[in-house]
Order: structure tokens, then sequence, then C-alpha cells
């Protein structure tokens, strides 16, 4: 599994949702404002929605995981699965030695 890089830089997002904030006044919604800046950068809408949506999170205007909490939940998922597999090798490894010392016991 291959890690990609985000094309936007996080300043570029965080540029890029002020600028929705500060041109909101001159469209029809925050959608038209939105549309209009993701055709300037190169992004589509729903990203750019996403990215806004996030920011009102982050900034507790928005109800939902913050950054830093989505980020800690994915560490905590990662570090639950590792500890899976070393308990489930631990386990494989116990059962093969303790067959093996059976095995030992069992010969004269």
């Amino acid at each position: 599994m291959t890690k990609r890089t985000a094309p936007f830089s996080p300043e570029v997002r965080e540029r890029v949702v002020r600028m929705v904030r500060e041109h909101e006044s001159e469209h029809g919604s925050q959608w038209s404002a939105i549309q209009s800046i993701a055709a300037k950068i190169g992004c589509s809408g729903e990203t750019l929605r996403n990215w806004v949506r996030q920011s009102e999170r982050d900034q507790g205007a928005r109800p939902g995981q913050t950054t830093d909490e989505r980020e800690r939940i994915k560490a905590l998922e990662r570090e639950n699965r590792e500890l899976r597999q070393a308990n489930e090798i631990l386990r494989k490894a116990s059962a093969y030695f303790a067959m093996a010392e059976l095995d030992r016991q069992s010969r004269p």
C-alpha cells in the first residue's frame, strides 16, 4: 500500500478556505463561492466544500470530529491493529512451543 501525498499543502488549503469565507458575501451562497474559487485553483467544488466543513468543525462552528481528533483516532486504530497482530503471533508461537514441549516429553 503506497501513501499518496496531497496535491495541496495545508497552507494552501487554509488560504483557500479563508478566501471562501471572505468572498462568500459576493456570491449568492457559500456553495457558489466554493464553486467559483475551486474552478480557479483547480480542485473540485466538493473537495473545497469538504475543506470548508472540516475547518468549521476544527473551529467548533460545526459538530463533528476535529482534525486532531481524527488523527488521534487513526493512530489509535493503527496501534490497536498492530497489537492484535502481535498478540496473534505470540499466541501461535506459544501454541507451537507448547506442542514442541509435549512432543519432547512424550519421547523416552
